[in-house]
């Protein structure tokens, strides 16, 4: 069997790899993926934007499924481009990804169909923004309502940091974003959850804890992640028996209302509030770095649940997992995620992984068989281990092992669940 994945970030490779230990694999294709990607599939250097040129290549090659990592080629509609060509894909089509690609969307969906979520406005002009903002008490949330990478959250204070968010957003620090959207903010503390379904059946895929900030004790400015931990220390099954009554069923029954049936990954970024689960956010595939965590823990093949996905067999199918815990730091280019230096070497050569230990490649790519760096967020190490302690220990370990002068890491990831 032949697969192509779509994405060059860590979340590929990892997706990648858990591909690639399948018995039915002949060859794997990565658009563009990266220096990781290439020891193990054949990176295809086509620009995500070229639906056409995508197309064309995986008929000339007669790949027989798509995996699509990121979110903005799922907003885009690439699902449904490809599937119009009897490409077998597994992802959403662009009308379920609105729930990523609009934050506005979702938050009315969920006040249509009374789905906890945190009270919001709307600001599309500037001549709103004095009275929508003297509604809200302090912490308040301002939020890009497309896609901004992970970056486009502002936990703002006061007043002034709330005018400076929205008009830096205004001002096209996000592209030409036409509306806003205000928040309260709601104490508590976060859990990402994941299901993923054949558009009739789903099966949970897991729990995480992400590391938005840049900075230990979670300071600094929001990022891609720097890192995760799975399970959540609050998955429990009272917990999820409420996720999904009040959260998965309800969304997954209000788009088929809308006559959209969802495929793939969901992924609902949560925020419990003494034991209630209230959604701050949809994402319409795996999360990054969540995945580089999850994926290790699967004991069931990734490529047969995809199969079952694409296939609309999930009915009545168990996924099993190891008992392991996993911990994710990330490794960042200095200055992410403002401004920093790009294309410089990495050494890895000295650097031996042990059994339960992973590398995934996110900003690098091979320039004369050299790594170099070519992003924010360069490299994974993602540790399983018996707790979490050990995991974190032994990702710094490698971290330092590598040694890397251009770059930086937090070393508190998962310090809610670390003594």
């Amino acid at each position: 069997m032949k697969v192509g994945i779509i994405g060059s970030g860590g979340r590929e490779h990892a997706i990648c790899l858990a591909v690639k230990s399948s018995k039915i694999i002949d060859k794997i294709y990565c658009f563009p993926g990266n220096a990781g990607t290439a020891k193990i599939a054949k990176n295809v250097n086509i620009d995500l934007n070229n639906f056409k040129k995508i197309k064309d290549y995986i008929l000339s090659e007669n790949i027989n499924l798509i995996i699509v990592g990121p979110e903005k080629p799922l907003v885009e509609g690439l699902v449904d481009y490809l599937e119009n060509f009897n490409i077998k894909v597994f992802g959403p089509s662009k009308k379920a990804s609105q729930l990523e690609g609009s934050k506005i969307f979702t938050k009315k969906f969920c006040k249509k169909n009374s789905i906890p979520t945190a009270d919001f406005s709307i600001i599309s002009k500037s001549s709103q923004i004095e009275k929508v903002i003297s509604k809200y008490k302090y912490p308040l949330v301002v939020k890009v309502d497309g896609l901004a990478a992970g970056k486009g959250v502002y936990i703002c204070k006061n007043k002034n940091q709330s005018l400076d968010a929205i008009e830096e957003i205004f001002s096209g620090k996000f592209g030409n974003v036409k509306n806003i959207l205000l928040e309260e903010f709601l104490e508590g503390e976060e859990m990402s959850f994941f299901i993923v379904s054949d558009g009739r059946n789903y099966i949970k895929f897991g729990t995480a804890q992400d590391h938005k900030r840049a900075l230990e004790n979670d300071k600094g400015k929001n990022t891609g992640g720097m890192g995760a931990y799975s399970p959540s220390r609050l998955d429990n099954k009272r917990l999820e028996r409420k996720i999904i009554n009040k959260i998965i069923n309800p969304t997954l029954k209000g788009l088929n209302k809308m006559g959209i049936v969802y495929k793939g990954f969901l992924y609902a970024g949560l925020m419990i509030v003494d034991g209630e689960p209230f959604l701050i956010e949809y994402n319409v595939r795996m999360g990054d770095p969540e995945c580089q965590t999850i994926l290790p823990k699967l004991k069931t093949s990734f490529l047969t649940i995809v199969n079952n996905c694409v296939h609309n067999k999930l009915r009545n199918y168990k996924i099993k997992w190891h008992k392991d815990k996993s911990l994710c730091i990330v490794l960042c280019s200095k200055g992410y995620p403002e401004k920093f230096l790009n294309h410089k070497m990495i050494d890895l050569m000295k650097v031996k992984l042990k059994k339960n230990e992973y590398m995934f490649h996110a900003g690098t790519k091979l320039v004369n068989e050299k790594i170099i760096s070519n992003g924010g967020r360069v490299l994974n190490i993602v540790v399983k281990s018996k707790n979490f302690k050990s995991a974190r220990q032994r990702a710094i370990y490698i971290l330092k092992k590598i040694n890397w002068k251009n770059g930086y890491y937090r070393k508190d990831i998962g310090y809610k669940v670390i003594s």
